[in-house]
């Protein structure tokens, strides 16, 4: 696992450019760095070792020494293809999976990409043609950069590396605000930096030579393969040996692997399956208050089945202190709560092990959420119900006051694209309105997004829920803070679950094996129970549960609320009075914790990011352990 930097050249940028943007990630690649330099690129590499770890160093060559790689990631398969291109002829001098890339895309070019199996973004240099390629895994495992405004082109793992080019200009994407507000991430390539874009999962970029930037999709999850024939029975059995399988590819390294583990089905199904194995130590967070710690549960799942536990705990002082650090490790800004949870439990599960394997990516492909247990109430509605019947009644309930149903009524007269609670998670179009100083800014989620729902068109809406997530929720948001807050601790995390051959099988699940009346993720369960105590395999879903809703309303936190939310940033983009009087309701029991925490959140990254355009003190409370200083304006 790695990190690495790069451009193409330009005559007034000083040679020492690449080692600061490296330095920049280095949190990503401890272990060692390395840098490659010519006419027309440069290109700086930062290694974390888990395979081959005397050997493997980047960037890295082809056999005629004209093509360069920089590789993060992990290729489960690559000794199969290293295999086929010994056949070709291609000689290896180490047994890391990084050759295989250089000397695959040597022999085929982008067709190298459905050959691979594994989480990746890479990067390689032709200094023949001058052409710079970058690749990221299917479903957006790790992440990508690349900035380009027509005259600069830069690449790297995170976008903080931009930061220390002069030619990177760095600009607030104002326009996506109200998107960002409605979803708490970008659900498309663009990011809350003008000209700055992410590699989409499943794509290829190719920058020619004369400047030119195309970008290519090699990978697309898709619903067309659904057999109705496929029963639970059956399907728990294919997923017995597929997770089996799963598990035992992303067990690959040279060093010792951890789990995380929590209460739920899905981390201690991937730990009972890796303890299978080799011995494995597990890592558990949890807070003092057991109403909202899972410890007990993990601690005694990990005995039942003979595996060592680390129970590590947080407290409120370190959930809003860190809060600065992780919106620069974030990149972006990001109010998923449970991502200072994760960065606790990276922190402290690093400590012990290099590698640990977690459970994401069960809820999207087999069915896990509860909102999915909505989509036939629903369809059934809309199905006996004419269109014009279903908008009266939405029209005249809609400003009533709240009873039970109202909200369905209100939902019912509405399309998936629009009534999706993903699509408007956070803030819908009318609170933005309230909120936004300019409410110019407002746009139409749904239509953002809706390109997405038509890809699926014509299937149930459970699969179009499901299709959304994958294509949204679990790479901008689940992968996105899993990746950031374990690599800003040095720390590979590896998802079995998000797997390029357990996608494939669960594309072919009909509804009936993924859902049973109001029970999720049937199958999987199903499966889990010849393999877990029974209490595991049907424990209702928790997320990841934190008592931070309580601690907003203590004095000292909702102070650290009120001084973000009339601060100057807040002043430029918002109703401060708008604000302020969500933070009341919260405090007067109506739950809004998911709409303050976006807002305060937002504003820290500003803070962080745009110091120039902030008078806080913010940057004076971000906890840098390997990095020498916090952005400034160029």
């Amino acid at each position: 696992m790695c990190g690495f930097v790069g451009y193409v050249n330009q005559s007034d940028v000083p040679s020492d450019t690449i080692v600061k943007m490296a330095n920049r990630i280095r949190h990503r690649g401890p272990d060692d760095e390395a840098y490659f330099s010519d006419e027309k690129a440069t290109m700086g590499f930062r290694r974390l070792s888990i395979i081959d770890l005397a050997h493997g160093k980047q960037p890295m060559y082809n056999n005629d020494q004209t093509k360069v790689l920089t590789f993060n990631g992990e290729i489960y398969n690559y000794q199969e293809i290293r295999e086929e291109l010994k056949g070709l002829g291609y000689e290896f001098k180490t047994d890391v999976d990084s050759e295989v890339l250089i000397h695959g895309y040597d022999a085929w070019g982008p067709d190298l990409l459905q050959r691979l199996r594994g989480m990746f973004a890479f990067v390689i240099y032709d200094s023949k043609t001058g052409e710079v390629f970058g690749a990221r895994d299917h479903f957006g495992i790790k992440p990508l950069y690349y900035y380009d405004d027509g005259n600069t082109f830069l690449w790297a793992s995170e976008i903080k590396a931009f930061l220390e080019h002069p030619n990177f200009k760095k600009e607030f994407n104002e326009d996506l605000l109200a998107i960002h507000l409605s979803f708490e991430f970008i659900p498309s390539k663009d990011t809350m930096f003008k000209n700055v874009f992410k590699l989409m999962p499943g794509h290829y970029f190719l920058h020619r030579a004369d400047g030119h930037t195309e970008t290519h999709e090699y990978y697309k999850f898709s619903y067309d393969n659904i057999d109705e024939n496929q029963t639970i029975e059956g399907d728990a059995k294919k997923i017995r040996k597929i997770v089996d399988e799963s598990v035992d590819a992303h067990m690959i390294a040279d060093v010792e692997v951890g789990s995380f583990l929590s209460s739920g089905i899905d981390s201690s199904y991937v730990l009972n399956e890796a303890a299978k194995l080799k011995p494995i130590q597990s890592f558990s967070l949890g807070f003092n208050d057991s109403k909202y710690s899972e410890l007990s549960w993990s601690t005694e799942f990990a005995k039942e089945i003979k595996q060592q536990n680390t129970p590590l705990t947080m407290t409120g002082d370190d959930y809003f202190d860190i809060l600065p650090t992780i919106m620069y490790y974030m990149d972006e800004p990001l109010s998923n709560p449970s991502a200072m949870q994760l960065y606790y439990l990276s922190k402290g599960t690093r400590q012990k092990v290099k590698v640990a394997l977690s459970g994401e990516g069960a809820d999207e492909f087999f069915g896990g959420y509860n909102t999915y247990l909505e989509a036939k109430p629903f369809e059934t509605y809309q199905k006996y119900v004419p269109g014009f019947v279903r908008k009266g009644l939405a029209k005249a309930v809609v400003n009533l006051p709240r009873f039970h149903g109202r909200r369905f009524l209100v939902r019912g007269a509405q399309p998936l694209s629009e009534r999706y609670y993903r699509v408007n998670y956070v803030f819908d179009y009318h609170d933005r309105e309230r909120i936004l100083k300019h409410p110019e800014l407002n746009r139409d989620a749904g239509e953002y997004t809706k390109h997405i729902f038509d890809d699926v068109k014509g299937k149930d809406e459970m699969t179009q829920m499901q299709y959304f997530d994958i294509n949204t929720w679990l790479p901008y948001d689940i992968l996105h803070k899993a990746d950031r807050m374990s690599m800003c601790n040095s720390l590979e995390v590896r998802t079995p679950l998000v797997d390029k051959e357990v996608a494939k099988f669960a594309a072919t699940m009909p509804i009936k094996t993924r859902i049973r009346g109001t029970e999720t993720k049937v199958s999987l369960r199903t499966a889990a129970l010849s393999e877990l105590p029974e209490r595991v395999a049907k424990k209702e879903k928790l997320g990841f549960p934190s008592p931070i809703a309580s601690w907003i309303k203590e004095d000292k936190y909702r102070k650290r609320i009120e001084e973000a939310f009339t601060s100057d940033v807040a002043q430029k983009f918002f109703n401060t009075d708008a604000l302020l009087e969500i933070l009341q309701e919260h405090i007067n029991g109506k739950s809004s914790m998911q709409k303050i925490f976006t807002i305060y959140t937002f504003i820290l990254w500003y803070q962080v990011f745009f110091p120039e355009e902030t008078s806080a003190d913010t940057i004076s409370k971000v906890k840098r352990t390997d990095i020498d200083k916090i952005p400034v304006a160029n």
